[in-house]
């Protein structure tokens, strides 16, 4: 048997290993996994674009000696199938680097443990040019004017990563890049911030010096919002705990509170499920292809916390960006759907069941047969029908026309999107004249119009709630 050691091109498998699909907020928030694993509670962020665009994080976890740091900056130092504390959030030894190295060409990590500060480099383009994989030991008088670099000289103990040689955004991007960032930690570690983790301290997280406050997607404190009762899933004898919440309807949020929940994804790709590993956000708003996204669903959202031992049952990526479980967790997965989404549709079905309501006429009808639904409009309606009558047989014929026509063009998408953008903005009532009304109402007496008439218009919608407007008619 002949064998060959074949190396490969370093420069070209690092140009692979960069490309890996982080972006810059998925990247930091791998590396403050790291923080929170050395058992880190304060977490300081920097990103000043002058005069060299830099990244610093400055932890006060336990630290590194000159050994574990090496050992830290080796690619893929972690056996991905070994044991792993409870508390920790990395898996393959390769969180640190890959997402540096996909934001950055020049990454330095700086640690001091028992007073000793160590520091060591990965320079991928001195890497290239020599191709071998040269750990480099800078003078660590190059960092002293970097930011964070204080405050780190000041702690007994802690870890400061820098990135710089950043190529992925340019000094422009930086104001918006830590705006995306700023609500992707406080989402994906709320549960730290919240300091709701067994075992562990409040955890403070800074970026650019503006403290971090925890966003609970679930809004669990809101008095509208749903928490049902949860379920334990027994799987490689550990417990995965499902948690579904039902958020509240708009009518019960403020605007700025709707926003807010909403996400930047809006609340339809928002819905499903939640998935959390040691209390860490992984991936959101997903049903894995179980379940149709589906705007009466679209304030369901299910939480899952798995243990860090249980990686490969959900397949999640190098990233934590990226799961989908096996279908032996699916099977119960799809029960649990099947039951939350009957009663996530709810806050709208139930707001939908009025249109049928005996004691007013409305307007709008719903007509359902031949497997079909649409709306239509009520010409038993008794001021369709005053109309009507006053009218001659063309003008009858035309009324109906336009009518038809407002049915069949009934702008339903539009409708639906504005429902789903601004809900809180959508406000049809405010375009009814209630002077206008009451004045036609007053002329209608005058020409004798019956009492009994009036009252059944005081049983429409446009009057419903305003009787004490037309007490006379009651008389």
């Amino acid at each position: 048997m002949k064998r060959e050691i074949v190396q490969p091109n370093i420069s070209n498998f690092i140009k692979s290993l960069r490309d890996i699909g982080y972006t810059f907020e998925v990247a930091v928030a791998d590396i403050l996994d790291n923080s929170i694993t050395a058992k880190a509670k304060n977490i300081q962020i920097s990103c000043i674009p002058d005069p060299v665009l830099t990244f610093s994080l400055l932890d006060d976890g336990i630290g590194m000696s000159d050994k574990e740091l090496i050992e830290a900056m080796r690619l893929a130092t972690n056996n991905p199938d070994s044991p792993r504390e409870n508390t920790d959030l990395g898996k393959f030894g390769l969180g640190l680097k890959t997402a540096s190295f996909s934001q950055c060409t020049n990454l330095t990590v700086l640690s001091k443990k028992n007073g000793i500060i160590s520091l060591k480099q990965w320079d991928l383009n001195y890497i290239s040019e020599k191709n071998d994989w040269f750990l480099i030991t800078p003078d660590i008088k190059e960092y002293e004017k970097l930011p964070l670099f204080k405050e780190f000289i000041k702690q007994e103990s802690g870890t400061l990563v820098v990135w710089r040689e950043i190529d992925t955004f340019k000094k422009s991007d930086v104001p918006n890049k830590l705006e995306i960032l700023r609500s992707h930690l406080s989402l994906v570690f709320h549960c730290f911030l919240e300091g709701v983790v067994p075992g562990e301290k409040l955890l403070k997280i800074s970026v650019n010096s503006q403290q971090l406050a925890p966003f609970n997607p679930f809004n669990p404190k809101h008095i509208a919002t749903q928490q049902l009762i949860s379920e334990k899933i027994k799987y490689l004898d550990s417990e995965i705990i499902v948690q579904p919440y039902i958020l509240p309807h708009h009518s019960k949020l403020s605007q700025q509170e709707f926003e807010r929940y909403a996400t930047v994804d809006g609340y339809t790709r928002s819905q499903g499920f939640y998935l959390y590993r040691a209390h860490r956000l992984l991936i959101y708003g997903t049903w894995w292809g179980m379940h149709r996204t589906n705007d009466a669903h679209k304030l369901v959202r299910i939480k899952i916390d798995i243990p860090n031992n249980q990686d490969l049952a959900w397949g999640i990526d190098i990233k934590k960006s990226s799961a989908n479980p096996i279908s032996e967790i699916k099977q119960d997965l799809k029960r649990i759907i099947q039951q939350v989404t009957v009663k996530g549709s709810r806050p709208f079905t139930g707001r939908g069941k009025k249109i049928e309501d005996k004691l007013t006429n409305r307007f709008w009808e719903l007509i359902a047969g031949n497997d079909q639904i649409h709306f239509a409009i009520n010409r038993n309606h008794p001021i369709i029908q005053d109309l009507e009558n006053s009218l001659s047989e063309n003008q009858q014929q035309l009324l109906n026309v336009i009518l038809m026509g407002l049915e069949g063009y009934l702008p339903l998408d539009a409708i639906l999107a504005q429902l789903n953008l601004n809900p809180l903005k959508v406000n049809q009532e405010s375009l009814i004249n209630e002077k206008e009304i009451q004045t036609l109402v007053e002329s209608w007496r005058l020409k004798g119009i019956s009492e009994t008439f009036i009252k059944q218009l005081l049983k429409t919608e446009v009057y419903k709630g305003k009787e004490d407007y037309f007490k006379d008619a009651n008389d």
